[in-house]
């Protein structure tokens, strides 16, 4: 029993001494030998979290941000703002509880458009391919379709579609329990992505975001994804993906869930019996845009974030919220799609963020100039 104790007593002291040295600022990291700095890393990372441990180094040991581009400005401001906020000795250290990051999904984590957004090419699908629904879809639904259609030709987007595509989807997967929806989301998944070789339709995670986010829940993040896409589609994307983001940090757009015999009824006068199982009540709630980001934040999360990442103005509120009147350190990021050679890129598009990061003081993010590669080895554009 003894020994077992000083050998447990050993093992916990390396762990301390070797998370305390990753946080110390001023540590001297070497870094030229890779074995040992796989070790360290390897025994840290493996080691069962806790309320007291130490958060692994925010600038050494390991080059966990392999994908980006050395001198990306944007991969020095987020590695120094990490060794700061991790430094219980710096006056901009922040404790655990209150290192919360928010994402956007599409075009921020994920392509955006191919030929564009994942829930919407899956509407399109449900609409007008799919054998055992394409003959029972709504006048309504075909309409929007067509409209999604349209932009897929290169035409421009409808007023009002990004409501209208909810109340779409809502309407076209009624009666689906979650289960049913997720696996039909990991089907559509499986199909080829247009514009890419090598690349599926649920393979489309921007590599160095992946990265962004290992190398902050590694340094004791929490990380939201802050979508405008169905949260149930989010959640199915997230699934069996290169993330590690439970369902209860995923906020997207809303519609109803119901008991299958609830049929109109409010839900303070039915009462769920043990037959039931939840199922896509067939309402639009939300669409989680904009403004709608920064509240639905304040009601889920319930503490203001210190990092936003987007790549639009519907991310901008969000960019704000958190960057303003923050009692700690915090910072925006903007994704900025300059890259037509390896990605569906927008240089108008991305001139515009870059100025609006200029006006707002936000980070900008070169998809071009800051990262070796977008999607990884194996992965074209056509």
């Amino acid at each position: 029993m003894r020994k077992s104790k000083r050998i447990a007593a050993v093992i916990m002291a390396f762990l301390a001494a070797a998370s305390m040295a990753a946080c110390d600022k001023a540590a001297n990291v070497e870094t030229d030998n890779e074995s040992a700095s796989s070790a360290v890393t390897e025994s840290v990372s493996e080691s069962a979290p806790s309320d007291e441990a130490e958060t692994l180094p925010a600038d050494g040991v390991v080059d966990i941000l392999s994908s980006w581009t050395e001198n990306a400005d944007a991969k020095k401001q987020l590695t120094d703002y990490v060794t700061a906020v991790c430094d219980e000795s710096s006056a901009d250290f922040i404790p655990v509880e209150n290192r919360i990051a928010v994402f956007d999904l599409d075009g921020t984590l994920f392509c955006e458009t191919d030929p564009n957004y994942f829930d919407y090419t899956m509407l399109l699908y449900r609409v007008t391919e799919d054998p055992d629904y394409k003959d029972k879809a709504s006048d309504f639904e075909k309409e929007v379709a067509e409209k999604i259609k349209t932009i897929n030709e290169g035409g421009k987007a409808a007023e009002g579609l990004e409501v209208d595509h909810g109340k779409a989807v809502a309407s076209a997967f009624s009666g689906m329990t979650q289960e049913e929806f997720n696996d039909y989301i990991q089907e559509f998944k499986k199909q080829d992505m247009p514009s890419y070789d090598g690349m599926k339709r649920g393979d489309g995670f921007y590599k160095p975001m992946v990265e962004v986010v290992n190398y902050l829940q590694m340094n004791d993040f929490t990380v939201y994804i802050v979508s405008g896409t169905d949260r149930f589609i989010v959640r199915g994307i997230i699934d069996n993906s290169p993330l590690d983001i439970p369902n209860r940090q995923i906020i997207g757009s809303d519609e109803t869930l119901v008991a299958p015999d609830q049929d109109d009824a409010d839900g303070l006068e039915y009462v769920y019996d043990d037959d039931d199982k939840l199922v896509l009540g067939g309402k639009f709630l939300i669409k989680n845009l904009k403004m709608n980001k920064v509240t639905v934040i304040a009601q889920e999360i319930g503490v203001q974030p210190v990092l936003s990442f987007g790549n639009s103005t519907g991310d901008s509120s969000m960019a704000e919220y958190v960057t303003s009147n923050n009692k700690y350190k915090s910072l925006a990021f903007m994704l900025c799609c300059d890259d037509t050679e390896r990605e569906n890129g927008n240089v108008e598009k991305a001139n515009k963020m870059f100025d609006l990061c200029k006006e707002f003081d936000w980070v900008p993010i070169s998809m071009k100039n800051d990262w070796t590669t977008i999607y990884g080895d194996g992965v074209t554009k056509k």
